[in-house]
């Protein structure tokens, strides 16, 4: 890591409990360099200044490290300059909370709560990156009559102008809520791992999201990898089986290894990417947030307004 991304690390994470080191003795495998380093230009995408990326990031199954990776790609695309804000909309397992190691008293929907404002559900997390947790009432949202749907609007239409990219952390499977926000959602990032049950599950996400997406853009991300052979393995069957029976194209944003360091970071509720920034994981994750920002051109067609029009169904 250069001292200019040890330097913007250390101002994230200033105010925070010095995090212990890497046991002595650990060891990584070590990626080949097109892993850890992404394609770059002089400038980042051209999404910025155009409107604000939405970002769903999902899986087929729970327990693929879903919530890990979109709190630690948050704060490696907020390390890169990008103002970045995550909307906790797992329903079930609502934990963006536990992971980026902040909670709040107050959720989404207590917006409609008189005087409650977006400030106050607003949660200014470490490191940098904000984020508005879920609770377990979103689901409510789908049945919101118009009046409370027009609060919702005019309270969240604020949020983006305080991101250049909102994640939207899903649920698992197939729900209907999980549906909607990544179809609502202009990109949807899709994490498995190499297990055969997980790979089922996410072509079937894959399945539904091709039948119903207007404008398809998904990207996966294969995590618990071993070596390369796998993480190449992995993408190319899931991407030939979506051109030849879906009739999709399916991109790779890119893999992380298996490593040691990440559990030791969730044991400490501490994002691994702060807490041992030169690990195998963390380089991973830094790649991905550089290709995402320098890679292949976004063009954004709703942002977040268009978001909150579809997820909640507000008239245009």
């Amino acid at each position: 890591m250069s001292m200019d991304q040890a330097e913007r690390l250390r101002e994230l994470a200033k105010n925070r409990p010095p995090q212990e080191p890497a046991a002595a003795g650990v060891s990584y495998i070590t990626p080949p360099p097109e892993v850890v380093h992404a394609p770059q230009s002089s400038a980042p995408t051209a999404a910025f200044g155009k409107g604000t990326r939405v970002i769903a990031v999902t899986s087929g199954k729970g327990g693929v490290g879903k919530t890990n990776f979109t709190v630690n790609l948050a704060i490696a695309l907020r390390e890169a300059g990008s103002r970045v804000l995550i909307l906790d909309a797992d329903l079930g397992m609502a934990n963006v909370d536990i992971v980026i190691g902040s909670s709040s008293k107050k959720f989404l929907l207590n917006l409609l709560d008189d005087g409650v404002e977006l400030a106050d559900v607003l949660v200014h997390g470490p490191y940098g990156v904000e984020f508005i947790p879920g609770g377990s009432g979103l689901e409510k949202a789908q049945t919101l009559h118009d009046d409370e749907r027009r609060i919702l609007l005019e309270k969240l239409a604020g949020v983006g102008s305080l991101a250049d990219i909102i994640l939207i952390d899903t649920g698992a499977g197939l729900g209907k809520n999980v549906m909607d926000f990544i179809l609502a959602a202009g990109e949807v990032l899709l994490v498995t791992t190499p297990e055969p049950t997980s790979l089922t599950d996410a072509y079937a996400v894959m399945k539904a999201y091709s039948r119903y997406a207007e404008h398809p853009d998904l990207q996966l991300v294969v995590n618990r990898v071993y070596d390369d052979r796998e993480s190449r393995d992995v993408t190319a069957k899931l991407q030939q089986t979506a051109e030849r029976f879906l009739h999709m194209e399916v991109g790779c944003l890119g893999y992380l290894y298996e490593d040691t360091s990440v559990m030791r970071a969730v044991r400490r509720q501490t994002p691994f990417y702060v807490a041992t920034p030169d690990a195998i994981a963390s380089r991973c994750v830094r790649a991905m947030a550089q290709s995402l920002l320098y890679g292949t051109p976004v063009v954004v067609e709703r942002g977040w307004r268009g978001f909150l029009q579809r997820i909640f169904h507000f008239s245009r």
